[in-house]
C-alpha cells in the first residue's frame, strides 16, 4: 500500500466495500448514483421548502410539522451527496452521526404526523398543546439513536457511505431496520384505523347537524387522502437497503453490486418521496397554477403595506354629537360581522 501513488490510493478507498482494486467503474456508478438521487431528494426539498414559504403554510400544527419533516429530509440528504470516498475517522463518524440523526428525525415526523392525525380524526383531541413535546420527540430521540453508535465507536465505512461497520450487523438492525419497519407497520395500521373512522363518519348521521363540525370532518378526510401515502412511500424507499445489508450480513466479503446500486437509487430517496407525498394534494397544484404563483410572488415580494400608530387629533363636540340618538338598550344587538349566512338568535322579551 505505502508504494502505490496518490491516484491508487483514492480508488482503493474508493472501492474499498468491493474488496477490488482493478474493477473501480462499479464505485464510479454507485457513487455518481448516489449523488445523483441524493441531489434529486435535495431539489424535492427545495421545492417544498420554496412552496411553503411563497404559500404561507406553515402557521397552522400540521403545516408546522410537514415544514419540520421537509427541513429534516433536506438535511438527510445533504449527507447522502457529501464526499467522493470514504473519510477517515472523525470526518467518517461525523457523516455517519449525520445521516443516523436526520433519518431518524425524518422518520419521527412522519410517525408524528400520523399521531397527530389519529388524535385529531379518530379521537376528537385538539393537539396544538402538544407542539413542544412533538419537538422534543422529533429531535430529541434521533439524537439518542445517532449518540450510541458513536459512544461505541462502532461507525466506519459501511459501503457506500460511512455508517455502522460490516462488524456491527447486530446495531444496524437494532439502531435502525427493526426499529423501522416496526413504525412502518404501525403506521399502516394507523392509517387504516382513520381511514374506516373517517368513512364511517361521513356515512352515518350524528345528532343535531353541525355545520363546523361537519366542515372539520370533510376536511381531515382531504387531509388523509395524501398523508396516508407517507408509511407507503418509506417502505418502498426502504426495502433494497434492507435487502442489501441483510446480504452484507449473510456475506460481509462479498458484496453484491446489483444489490449496492438498488440501495443508493432507493435510500436517498427519502426527501423526494416526501415532495412526492407532498404533491399528491390537488389544492397545491391549483395555487401553483401561473396565475396562482404571480399573485403569492406578488404578495411576498411586492407587499409594502405599512401598519403606523394611529395618533387620533383634537376632537371637538357640538351639542348636537350630545344628544342621544339611539333607541333603548335591549335593542342593541351588538353585531360586529355579518355575514348572508348569519341569524340572529330571538333573545325573548
Amino acid at each position: 500500500m505505502d508504494s502505490q501513488n496518490p491516484k491508487s490510493t483514492s480508488n482503493d478507498s474508493r472501492c474499498v466495500f468491493f474488496n477490488t482494486d482493478s474493477e473501480d467503474y462499479r464505485c464510479v456508478v454507485i457513487l455518481t448514483v448516489k449523488r445523483a438521487t441524493g441531489t434529486f431528494s435535495l431539489v424535492g426539498c427545495i421545492f417544498m421548502l420554496f412552496v411553503i414559504w411563497l404559500l404561507r403554510r406553515y402557521h397552522s400544527l400540521a403545516q408546522k410539522m410537514i415544514l419540520s419533516l421537509t427541513v429534516a429530509a433536506f438535511f438527510d440528504s445533504v449527507a447522502y451527496v457529501m464526499g467522493d470516498s470514504h473519510p477517515e475517522a472523525s470526518l467518517c463518524d461525523f457523516q455517519a452521526c449525520w445521516l443516523t440523526y436526520f433519518d431518524w428525525s425524518a422518520l419521527a415526523w412522519v410517525c408524528l404526523i400520523t399521531v397527530n392525525l389519529y388524535l385529531n380524526l379518530v379521537r376528537e383531541i385538539s393537539t396544538n398543546r402538544y407542539e413542544m413535546l412533538y419537538h422534543l420527540l422529533a429531535w430529541g430521540v434521533p439524537l439518542v439513536m445517532a449518540s450510541l453508535p458513536l459512544l461505541k465507536g462502532y461507525y466506519g465505512p459501511a459501503g457506500a457511505w460511512c455508517w455502522i461497520t460490516d462488524d456491527h450487523v447486530a446495531w444496524r438492525f437494532g439502531i435502525w431496520y427493526v426499529p423501522l419497519f416496526s413504525l412502518i407497520f404501525l403506521m399502516i395500521c394507523c392509517y387504516a384505523r382513520i381511514i374506516c373512522v373517517a368513512n364511517a363518519r361521513m356515512q352515518s348521521w350524528l345528532g343535531t347537524f353541525n355545520p363546523e363540525r361537519e366542515r372539520r370532518k370533510v376536511s381531515l378526510a382531504e387531509e388523509i387522502k395524501p398523508l396516508k401515502w407517507y408509511p407507503s412511500v418509506y417502505l418502498l424507499v426502504s426495502i433494497f437497503p434492507l435487502i442489501n445489508r441483510l446480504h452484507n450480513a449473510f456475506y460481509p466479503q462479498d458484496p453484491s453490486f446489483s444489490l449496492t446500486l438498488l440501495h443508493v437509487l432507493s435510500a436517498p430517496l427519502h426527501g423526494l418521496a416526501n415532495a412526492f407525498v407532498f404533491g399528491l394534494d390537488r389544492d397545491w397544484w391549483s395555487l401553483l397554477s401561473p396565475t396562482g404563483m404571480q399573485l403569492a410572488l406578488q404578495s411576498r415580494l411586492c407587499d409594502r403595506t405599512l401598519i403606523g400608530e394611529y395618533h387620533p387629533g383634537a376632537v371637538r363636540y357640538t351639542q348636537a354629537d350630545l344628544v342621544d340618538l339611539s333607541d333603548d338598550d335591549d335593542d342593541d344587538t351588538n353585531v360586529l360581522f355579518y355575514s348572508p349566512d348569519m341569524t340572529l338568535k330571538d333573545r325573548g322579551p
